[in-house]
């Protein structure tokens, strides 16, 4: 079942964030550390990913024009406006909490190289393996986020699964008109700027930054259109 590990991750961020929701007793102190820690290793996540670009300057392109776009698009604002509209809805919590917690772990579940990866994996070979794996830390990670920010973050499995799900189900075609070479290097790429993102958001859970990460998403996008365009300059040459 190609969606498999898909489901399955969304499934863990929804128990996760029940599991929040029962715990949000936990202690201020408790809550804090750990989220330090998470916020410590979602940035160390970010720097290995970030390294792995063989054309670093394809990642800082890639950045510079998505975040024009992203800034253009506000992408960042709307997120917070579906989430506040989402907060109106169900009428919980406190003031601008739900939305905070929607857009805080749908960034955090959405970027970087697992969901990219695994997604295509599951399509690719029907190995899921690495989307397991990332249910696994997405699901203790909700439980955190929930009991800091609120039942919002339950919300972000719903962007999880049409994003991986999507990925997942355009890759089973996706050898059949996209060469080898050229998929491996959008992964390789892809991977590094990801992990840029990664790395704001890491800095931004640690208080030490406000980086609005949700502008920078188009940096994605223009990845795969800056390698597209190498590869066909290259075969034209």
């Amino acid at each position: 079942m190609v969606l498999l590990g898909t489901l399955v991750n969304g499934v863990c961020i929804i128990i996760g964030a029940l599991l929040g929701n029962v715990f949000r007793n936990i202690p201020e102190k408790v809550k804090a550390t750990v989220m330090s820690g998470i916020g410590l290793s979602v940035v160390l996540l970010g720097v290995q990913m970030g390294l792995k670009s063989e054309q670093f300057l394809i990642v800082i392109c890639s950045l510079v024009i998505g975040g024009m776009l992203g800034e253009f698009w506000d992408i960042e604002g709307k997120l917070n406006h579906l989430g506040k509209w989402v907060e109106k809805k169900i009428g919980y919590g406190s003031e601008g909490m739900i939305a905070k917690g929607f857009v805080s772990a749908t960034l955090l579940f959405v970027i970087g190289s697992m969901a990219i990866v695994g997604a295509l994996h599951s399509g690719l070979r029907g190995d899921h393996l690495v989307l397991y794996t990332k249910s696994i830390l997405d699901g203790f990670t909700s439980i955190i986020l929930t009991a800091t920010f609120g039942i919002g973050v339950i919300f972000s499995a719903v962007p999880v699964v049409l994003y991986e799900g999507t990925i997942a189900l355009l890759a089973t075609q996706i050898e059949h008109w996209i060469p080898q070479s050229l998929l491996n290097s959008f992964i390789i790429e892809s991977t590094a700027t990801g992990g840029v993102l990664i790395m704001a958001i890491g800095f931004n859970m640690l208080r030490l930054t406000s980086i609005r990460v949700a502008n920078l998403l188009p940096s994605i996008l223009m990845n795969a259109i800056i390698i597209f365009g190498i590869y066909i300059w290259h075969l034209i040459k």
